[in-house]
């Protein structure tokens, strides 16, 4: 089975050495993405609601690279910094999943690797044949 990696061009992918998407067979697995600006630096700093829609901008990319879209996702893994925050994330994540309807996880964590990151988010999708 051929296995395709998708990179975001994070400054992170190189240092810690993982892709922001892996894609084997009809497979895709979109790595915790974090809310960083295409520039570089954080997206809406203090703002889950705006971070989280960075996310998912960046997810739906990296899923178009590996051929697939966010209908295709199954699961969606929303990781926060405050639990109190998740209906801001939940916002918009709906926006994106309304009719979609994925199974998701919302956790919270003590912390990013940047201290400006409020939300991560995960997704696994399944390409039809």
């Amino acid at each position: 089975m051929s296995r395709k990696l998708i990179s975001s061009g994070s400054y992170l992918e190189p240092v810690i050495g993982f892709s922001r998407a892996v894609r084997v067979g009809n497979i895709v697995a979109v790595g915790g993405t974090a809310p960083i600006e295409a520039e570089g630096g954080t997206a809406a700093i203090g703002d889950v609601y705006g971070q989280t829609r960075r996310c998912l901008e960046i997810i739906a990319k990296a899923l178009a690279d590996a051929g697939s879209s966010l209908e295709h996702v199954t699961r969606t893994r929303i990781i926060l910094t405050d639990i109190a925050l998740w209906q801001d994330a939940a916002r918009a994540h709906a926006e994106a999943f309304a009719t979609i309807r994925p199974v998701t996880t919302l956790m919270q964590v003590t912390a990013f690797v940047d201290p400006d990151w409020l939300v991560e988010i995960e997704v696994d999708a399944v390409i039809p044949d």
